[in-house]
């Protein structure tokens, strides 16, 4: 297995690295998350055939990951296509060294969110499915749910040029500031929950997948991004104080 798994970093890095060089001659980010989701979606697919078991745990374990990835792979680039550029990386496309290190933290993020789809795919032993599964996939369903309804309200909502320069606070939006960041923690969260079946030992430490995401989102390159880049534009505007005031961050529970 740990052979399989270097074997799966390794390429991993190779293609970040890749659609680097490539990304950094033309100058664009374009090509950034929708390499991302691609690459989970390779990966999950060759451990399946590495693993050369099949087990329908596994089978089902790979086909949502792969929904997932072409699902979120395919809206990120229509957007980024439509709007032209992401202001993530405003002062970063133009530095490659500082474009490498955007690549090379999403490969790491690549592999150990996949770390127990990995570790599934290329486990020898199965067990029957049991209610840790229905109730991993469960998770997994609600999150892409809603993740999929939080992206498409968005992009509906900035599609209308009545809306032009204003935020968004309907739909899902009006009790999560990130309803589409929840989503992604709970499908990570609930695909770790299945794959924990047959796990053992030191595989149970590929729990930092849904706490790395949920790290990742909350307080690295998510939400305090996106949050600076609102309070930027919407600081001060009354109705934006008092969304801040009533709607939680991410989990759609009150603050006290």
């Amino acid at each position: 297995m740990l052979q399989e798994l270097a074997l799966g970093a390794a390429i991993d890095l190779a293609v970040q690295w890749g659609m680097w060089g490539i990304s950094a001659l033309l100058k664009t980010e374009k090509f950034y998350d929708l390499t991302g989701s691609g690459t989970f979606v390779l990966l999950a697919n060759l451990s399946l055939r590495w693993g050369n078991t099949k087990y329908l745990r596994q089978k089902i374990q790979t086909g949502l990951v792969t929904v997932w990835g072409l699902r979120l792979g395919g809206f990120l680039f229509l957007r980024i296509l439509k709007e032209g550029q992401d202001k993530r990386f405003n002062h970063v496309r133009e530095s490659p060294g500082t474009f490498f290190v955007y690549w090379t933290v999403q490969g790491i993020w690549i592999f150990v969110t996949l770390l127990p789809t990995l570790i599934l795919n290329l486990e020898k032993h199965d067990r029957p499915l049991g209610l840790r599964d229905y109730l991993g996939w469960t998770i997994w369903a609600v999150g892409f749910v809603t993740q999929a309804i939080a992206d498409q309200q968005k992009w509906n909502f900035r599609a209308d040029p009545d809306n032009t320069g204003k935020f968004i606070h309907s739909g899902l939006w009006a009790y999560s500031r990130h309803p589409n960041y929840l989503g992604e923690i709970l499908q990570w969260t609930g695909l770790f929950l299945s794959a924990s079946s047959v796990m053992s030992g030191f595989k149970y430490l590929s729990i930092i997948s849904p706490l790395f995401v949920w790290f990742l989102l909350s307080y690295v390159s998510g939400i305090p991004i996106l949050e600076r880049q609102a309070l930027k534009k919407w600081g001060g505007d009354p109705a934006y104080e008092q969304y801040l005031k009533k709607t939680p961050v991410l989990w759609p529970f009150p603050s006290s």
